[in-house]
């Protein structure tokens, strides 16, 4: 039986902008060496893997390399697909079990916020060529659960880095935030991502890592509520939102792609 699978441009307000992910609506649990070969075939930064499970779907996440514990645009990308495919009417909370726990999503107009974990950083040492990795001075260097975070001068260096990747592969952790206060009107800061670990090089918008941006440039910026812009080449607009020990992500999808997976009993 063949499969529908969907690609979403998620953090993005029209197509080609944002982070694509596929999102394929499973009618029950796959394997997970099915579930890796399909997301190296996608070849997308995440594919989203989703199924009922009491009322509520289970979610999973693949790199074309790894699975992973957390990522914000494809679950963005996966409720988009609930709610625009009809799987969920469009005024229910999505409710998503993963690794990382309970996530929601709700509608708010044209945007879909995610109730997430924060992940805020804490000051670290500066591991072993990270700042020759990078290419860059460092102003201040952390980490969170996942990640390291490396805040840099101006965002004119954030948008500028250009990382020897090789390099920064060697780097114990499962991708490198770089960040910087912003000074490009509309924005509080902006941010990269490089993971070239888990089999992403350069992430286009990474919603996981704002839940260690928002409680850091909240506690800088002395603000609850922020606007984020990930200055990838395709870039895309994150709004958090601080509340206690969880982040609301803010973001907008488009369909791009719509498609059937018609091997799928390997």
């Amino acid at each position: 039986m063949a499969l529908r699978i969907v690609q979403v441009d998620a953090f993005a307000n029209r197509a080609f902008r944002g982070n694509p992910a596929a999102v394929c609506v499973l009618p029950a649990a796959r394997g997970e060496a099915w579930m890796q070969d399909v997301a190296r075939e996608m070849n997308l930064a995440e594919t989203a893997f989703l199924h009922p499970e009491n009322g509520d779907y289970r979610l999973r996440w693949f790199t074309p390399a790894v699975e992973v514990a957390l990522c914000g645009h494809a679950t963005l990308a996966s409720a988009h697909v609930l709610w625009e495919e009809g799987h969920l009417p469009a005024g229910r909370e999505a409710r998503f079990h993963t690794q990382s726990g309970l996530l929601t999503a709700r509608r708010a107009g044209d945007w879909i916020e995610l109730d997430f974990p924060a992940t805020p950083p804490a000051p670290a040492p500066q591991p072993a060529g990270l700042a020759a990795a990078l290419r860059a001075g460092t102003r201040w260097v952390g980490r969170s659960k996942f990640d390291y975070l490396v805040e840099l001068e101006t965002e004119e260096a954030v948008r500028g880095l250009k990382p020897d990747l090789a390099a920064l592969e060697r780097v114990d952790a499962r991708g490198v935030i770089v960040t910087s206060r912003a000074t490009t009107p509309g924005f509080d800061f902006v941010s990269r991502f490089f993971a070239p670990q888990t089999g992403v090089p350069e992430d286009p918008v990474t919603g996981s890592a704002h839940c260690a941006l928002a409680p850091f440039w909240s506690e800088r910026l002395h603000k609850a509520e922020l606007t984020g812009y990930q200055a990838s080449a395709r870039g895309g607009v994150v709004r958090v939102r601080l509340a206690g020990d969880r982040v609301v992500l803010g973001g907008q999808a488009v369909t791009v792609l719509q498609g059937e997976l018609v091997q799928c009993d390997t």
